[in-house]
């Protein structure tokens, strides 16, 4: 992590294997950044073969296209560089390249049976921490709502960081890659704590919080709350992206371990009908989810508003809590995402639809420190499409 680290990667690639697939877009190819590093690559290495035809959200179309290019090649390692669609697209077709089959036989947590080919990231935004997560997530036609890889054996076997790469990232990008972040520390910090039985650390991927994710995403969500707004309004403050680059990595390895929660898996099915920005639509939500769960967290929500600088002294931690709400309505308004699902295009009839498939998608939605039924994440939903958190909407189950 650091500015200036990019140049260790086509030593660190040599490391891992002589064959290399290079997964990247169109976009980055045609920047000079990245084109050196093609470039230095190919000087150390047998052979590379190139995929820039990643596009958003990772469909199975472009895991089928990657994968025949990694056996041209014949491929021994993999080297991403871009945003998390990129990487989250190298870990599947690491995971196909080394035990065959389709992404299909690996939807779930710890279907991968064991270890994929070598795989090096190079995170050319801030915000989704693949570099460091145990995820992949998927684009399936044939399912309404996202699908997602999970297990420990698809974490990159190297993650280098440098803001330098992050520094051409356009504001809206940089605005919902941040906001990504900031979601990832924020539902991490305030995940179910979980009892485990003895398989489940072997079972599971997400085991919600702990005290070794709360220090990372502290740590993360301070950072990004003091730069988000500063990347978006000024792509060109060299500070400001370092502290998003670190706080997105802290934020990876915060949910890496404890979880995300109803927040991303809202979003699964909203951003699959909407075909919305993941950080735009994660970020539009966490606010109503937070609101519904306040009582559970507010005292989570009180150490997170002084983190984030809010001067909550002499508050109460619900009036903290409620200060920390407060400014994140506000954040989200500075840096551009809409208040409310019916802005994004959402239906409110789609919106029980919508809840239930978003409680199927268990380890997100047991993360979630308040109630998780049909009817409650409905609730959350019809708050968020009228735009007034404060506004508890009850559905006809409830009323």
């Amino acid at each position: 992590m650091g500015e200036g680290v990019a140049q260790n990667i086509p030593r660190v690639v040599a490391e891992c294997g002589s064959r290399v697939l290079v997964v990247t877009d169109r976009v980055l190819l045609g920047q000079p950044s990245v084109a050196e590093i093609v470039a230095a690559v190919r000087e150390k290495v047998a052979v590379v073969g190139v995929f820039a035809d990643a596009t958003p959200d990772v469909p199975l179309t472009d895991v089928a296209l990657a994968v025949s290019v990694a056996a041209e090649v014949d491929a021994d390692v993999i080297l991403a560089i871009g945003g998390g669609t990129v990487i989250d697209l190298a870990k599947i077709v690491g995971v196909i390249r080394r035990h065959g089959g389709s992404p299909r036989d690996f939807y779930g947590e710890s279907k991968v049976p064991g270890p994929t080919i070598p795989l090096v990231a190079v995170p050319t935004t801030s915000g989704t921490g693949s570099e460091l997560t145990p995820v992949s997530v998927l684009t399936d036609p044939d399912r309404e709502l996202k699908v997602g890889v999970s297990s420990v054996h698809i974490v990159p076997d190297f993650a280098i960081v440098d803001p330098e790469l992050t520094y051409s990232c356009p504001a809206t990008v940089s605005a919902h890659s941040g906001i990504d972040a900031f979601c990832h520390a924020v539902e991490s910090y305030t995940a179910r704590p979980r009892a485990h039985e003895p398989r489940d650390p072997v079972e599971q991927v997400f085991l919600g919080r702990n005290p070794v994710t709360d220090h990372y995403a502290l740590l993360a969500a301070e950072r990004i709350a003091r730069s988000l707004p500063r990347v978006v309004r000024d792509g060109g403050d060299k500070d400001a992206r370092a502290d998003m680059s670190y706080g997105s990595m802290l934020a990876g390895l915060a949910f890496a371990h404890a979880g995300t929660a109803a927040p991303h898996a809202l979003q699964y099915p909203i951003g699959a009908a909407t075909h919305t920005p993941h950080g735009l639509g994660v970020g539009l939500l966490l606010p109503y989810a937070l609101d519904a769960a306040k009582d559970a967290i507010s005292d989570r929500l009180a150490v997170l508003a002084k983190v984030c600088g809010l001067d909550v002294t002499g508050a109460s931690d619900a009036e903290a809590a409620d200060m920390f709400l407060t400014w994140l309505d506000g954040l989200l308004a500075d840096i551009g995402i809409p208040a409310s699902l019916a802005d994004i295009g959402v239906a409110r009839a789609d919106l029980p639809r919508f809840a239930e498939m978003a409680g199927g998608v268990t380890r997100l939605i047991q993360n979630h420190p308040g109630p998780a039924d049909t009817a409650s994440l409905t609730a959350i939903l019809e708050a968020a499409w009228s735009g007034d958190r404060t506004r508890r909407v009850l559905t006809p189950e409830q009323r």
